[in-house]
């Protein structure tokens, strides 16, 4: 990935917190020192005299909550509730990992092979909260604005609020940017002959029953995105490219070209979907973990690339509302942040990350050169919502255009 190319323009207010400010916060080094800071505290009109905040009062503003207090009432609560975080994707295990052993939460991981659609309906369906109920969800940008508008989202702002952008985040803190990548073609070597540079070439004949998406479009953001990058390929035009990206695909079946089974590494290791469209990021740790089975390449195609990121929200069901608000404090603290960087991801901040020189030189060297990037198109939240809501709606087309 880019080592400088952010997709929007990354200043922002900064608005105020409680009486401590996001501002003192930062500059006091909330990276997850989150048992170091005392709580915020309201003055009663004398010298030294404190109040004690109401937690479920805090809950309801939706603003920061001080580290002390916070930690307290999530280890009270004493779990993490998520769904669909496989552990092989954008480094989440060892982010999981390195959560609940610092804070002593137990973790229940929900349905890690959800797409986006299925972590919304989780949180619709448990409104009583309960162990099948989401604490928070990782959604497809396109998800967030008609999930919000239902109510399913709780309010709450990181102390790094101001340092992600403005157009990444909903102002009132519903939902936020995490990380964002390119779509791209992770290609097994060990059983394809000639890799494939662009969308067209995949309609060739030598690339029969060969080529898959990371799930159904009907449920995932990552494969609504494939079919709206292939249309942005022919169109150059994110707003007509989801209905080009759906003749794209109707093309690929007839040929004989497209599986509609969905990839898991285990599928593009065996050789049984040996080209998978998907987020670049996914295909280079697919090739660091699986570079004993196969070799694989990452391809960016030529001609127009589509960006696009996913964004956190926490259920307002949340069965666990603190220890939600804590992990997202950690996954929004530099600690956090650089943790998905290793995971070959762009983390939302990684613009303020690089201003302040955080991001170690090591790990700058992993990641891929910014000229494969420079062609990326980030869409707007509104684009993507109508690309989520077209794309679903006309996939019957394509599965219906396999010759028979």
């Amino acid at each position: 990935m880019s080592r400088s190319t952010a997709p929007r323009p990354l200043s922002a207010p900064l608005p105020p917190a409680c009486p401590l400010t996001r501002r003192q916060l930062l500059h006091l080094g909330l990276a997850l020192s989150l048992g170091s800071l005392s709580g915020c505290q309201a003055g009663s009109g004398a010298p030294g005299a404190t109040t004690t905040p109401d937690p479920q009062a805090l809950l309801a503003r939706g603003e920061t909550i001080a580290s002390a207090l916070l930690l307290r009432e999530a280890q009270r609560e004493g779990t993490l509730s998520t769904i669909a975080l496989p552990r092989t994707w954008v480094n989440y295990g060892k982010i999981i990992d390195t959560f609940t052993e610092r804070y002593g939460l137990a973790y229940n991981g929900l349905h890690t092979d959800y797409g986006s659609s299925q972590e919304i309906e989780a949180i619709r369906a448990h409104p009583e909260g309960g162990e099948l109920a989401p604490d928070v969800v990782d959604i497809g940008m396109g998800y967030t604005e008609p999930a919000k508008a239902e109510g399913l989202f709780a309010p709450y702002k990181v102390a790094t609020w101001d340092t992600i952008p403005d157009a990444l985040k909903d102002p009132e803190g519903y939902w936020y940017g995490d990380y964002y990548g390119v779509m791209g073609f992770q290609v097994s070597r060990t059983n394809v002959k000639n890799v494939p540079q662009s969308w067209e070439e995949l309609l060739k004949p030598e690339y029969k029953d060969m080529i898959a998406l990371a799930g159904n479009p009907n449920e995932s953001s990552t494969a609504i995105h494939a079919v709206w990058a292939a249309g942005l390929a022919r169109t150059g035009s994110l707003d007509d490219a989801p209905a080009a990206g759906i003749e794209f695909f109707m093309e690929l079946n007839r040929a004989g070209n497209f599986l509609p089974t969905a990839y898991t590494p285990e599928t593009i290791a065996s050789g049984d979907t040996p080209i998978v469209i998907h987020w670049d990021y996914v295909g280079l740790g697919n090739r660091d973990a699986l570079q004993d089975q196969i070799e694989l390449e990452v391809v960016i195609p030529e001609s127009s690339v589509l960006g696009g990121a996913y964004a956190q929200a926490i259920s307002a069901y949340a069965p666990h509302p603190f220890a939600a608000r804590l992990w997202e404090e950690f996954l929004y603290s530099d600690e956090g942040q650089l943790l998905w960087l290793e995971g070959y991801t762009h983390p939302v901040r990684y613009a303020d990350l690089v201003a302040r020189n955080k991001i170690p030189a090591e790990l700058a060297a992993k990641l891929p050169p910014a000229a494969a990037y420079a062609r990326a198109t980030f869409p707007t939240v509104a684009q993507t919502t109508a690309a989520t809501e077209f794309v679903p709606a006309n996939w019957h087309r394509v599965i219906e255009a396999r010759p028979r």
